[in-house]
């Protein structure tokens, strides 16, 4: 049985090294689409899209929660620029994205999670490898289970993704929304 559904607004941040494919991942969720053109983020930009989650209640019902994404999509840092922490304040939850293609960027996961959970620490966390289109399958079991190794001590889960197809990125969002619901 479903009990109606309120709307909760949630902000979540994409936050990774430049180039990684953030603003194609938000994209392809929010509107479908994907380009081949780079376009670098200048600060930051705010998508929304709705998503439903739903959540097992004390007494033992499924309860439909409706979560109104605000998507923070932050500049990529480089070495000689870090992301502005008021970015970053008062998000409940972020997509940590690397290029599979891009040794440094998944070197740099590391960095972007110790970052977003200084400033947020109760926030839930999911570690998307980007770009997955782009290696061959065997590969891309070789870096999952390396980044498994590195990210289960924190117990955040990896997801493997690709902006261009579509793979994974339904999958990355609605795991962050169901960790976020969790800490509610």
């Amino acid at each position: 049985m479903h009990s109606p559904a309120k709307i909760i607004s949630q902000k979540i941040c994409l936050i990774g090294d430049f180039g990684v494919g953030k603003t194609s991942l938000i994209r392809q969720f929010v509107d479908r689409q994907f380009s081949d053109k780079y376009l670098s983020t200048v600060g930051v930009k705010i998508s929304r899209r709705l998503v439903i989650v739903d959540k097992p209640n004390s007494i033992s019902q499924i309860e439909s929660h409706k979560l109104q994404l605000m998507i923070w999509d932050i500049e990529g840092s480089t070495r000689f620029k870090s992301i502005s922490p008021s970015y970053l304040q008062g998000a409940k939850g972020a997509l940590i994205v690397g290029d599979v293609t891009r040794l440094s960027s998944i070197q740099n996961l590391k960095d972007h999670v110790q970052l977003f959970q200084s400033i947020n620490p109760k926030s839930s966390l999911i570690i998307a490898l980007n770009k997955t289109d782009l290696i061959e399958s065997n590969e891309k079991a070789n870096i999952v289970k390396s980044i498994n190794l590195e990210f289960s001590s924190l117990n955040i889960p990896v997801q493997m993704t690709s902006a261009k197809t579509g793979e994974g990125v339904d999958e990355a969002f609605q795991k962050l929304s169901c960790q976020m619901l969790m800490l509610e």
